[in-house]
């Protein structure tokens, strides 16, 4: 009983002790958290390296302004004349193309592009994929059906062969390919997540939301989703590298677009002025190693999250 009396003895405010009991969990949760991602870190070399990948990559892109040499679109010149075909030297590290423009740069501004076609396209692939495989996982009936369905008649499309028929039916564009590879690979992420919010759908925390009220919306938007995005974004990760190279075969098929500076662009270049002919491996390799390392890390980082996304193939 509090005590109104000037004299009486204070009694001590009830406040502190709960906000530091509150505290505390808050640290230790914190703590086990980092605790944790240092331990799958150090578990986990794959997911480690393609991490490692990626985050080069977008330094690369963030700030190619500073690091690129040249202007990725000037033509070079030495002593009065178009500096073609330049081998490897100090001035050029990557030598230059039959245009007269710097391999390295070309090669670093490429980021930008790949970067916003692998992004971009993961998204549109996460947020379909996740959004239709949440309806048909949870709702069911009809529209379980119709989604399922949906999914086979896109997965029974040759994804390549698909893509440059939508591509050349349209006008050239990153945003073209992007929207494309967004349509052509959601039915996988959308028939796992779709298998996932069946399992979840039947928890006895979805009973206990249905019994206080809550809408089906708010139980698959609130409630279920945040169950389901790890694996969705471990999805994205795969569809960022399918991404780029959807985009790379696109331009060098010649589909792609020529504005932009992609490595798609670069190896379409270096085949049409036949540098592998003309042994330029300069050229030519660095575009394709760099589309090979960004494929390599969204498998690495998929394969490395398995073990965390699904505890069971630890033990296995």
């Amino acid at each position: 009983m509090r005590c109104s009396i000037r004299g009486c003895p204070s009694v001590p405010d009830a406040s502190a002790p709960a906000v530091a009991a509150a505290a505390e969990p808050r640290a230790s949760r914190a703590g086990l958290a980092l605790q944790n991602a240092w331990r799958f870190l150090r578990g986990e070399p794959f997911a480690v390296v393609g991490g490692a990948i990626y985050a080069v990559i977008v330094f690369v892109a963030i700030f190619a302004d500073r690091i690129a040499p040249y202007d990725p679109n000037a033509m070079l010149r030495v002593n009065h004349r178009l500096a073609k075909y330049l081998p490897i030297s100090a001035e050029h590290w990557l030598g230059t193309t039959a245009d007269a423009r710097d391999v390295l740069s070309q090669l670093i501004f490429g980021t930008r592009a790949a970067l916003e076609v692998g992004l971009t396209a993961a998204f549109c692939v996460v947020a379909i994929g996740t959004l239709l495989g949440l309806l048909a996982g949870y709702l069911g009936g009809w529209t379980d059906k119709i989604i399922i369905r949906l999914s086979d008649i896109v997965l029974g499309l040759p994804f390549l062969p698909a893509l440059l028929c939508i591509v050349a039916l349209t006008r050239p564009a990153t945003l073209t390919i992007v929207l494309t590879v967004g349509a052509l690979l959601w039915p996988n992420t959308a028939r796992v997540i779709r298998a996932q919010v069946l399992s979840l759908r039947e928890r006895a925390w979805v009973d206990a939301a249905r019994v206080t009220g809550c809408s089906s919306a708010r139980i698959m938007f609130v409630h279920v989703l945040p169950q389901v995005l790890p694996l969705a974004a471990l999805y994205g990760s795969v569809a960022i590298g399918w991404a780029i190279l959807a985009e790379a075969a696109a331009s060098f098929l010649g589909f792609g677009d020529p504005t932009v500076i992609s490595w798609g662009v670069m190896l379409e270049n270096a085949y049409a002025n036949q540098a592998l002919s003309l042994g330029a491996w300069n050229w030519f390799v660095p575009p394709g190693v760099a589309i090979l390392s960004m494929v390599l890390a969204g498998f690495l980082i998929a394969r490395g999250s398995e073990k965390l996304l699904f505890p069971k193939l630890a033990d296995q």
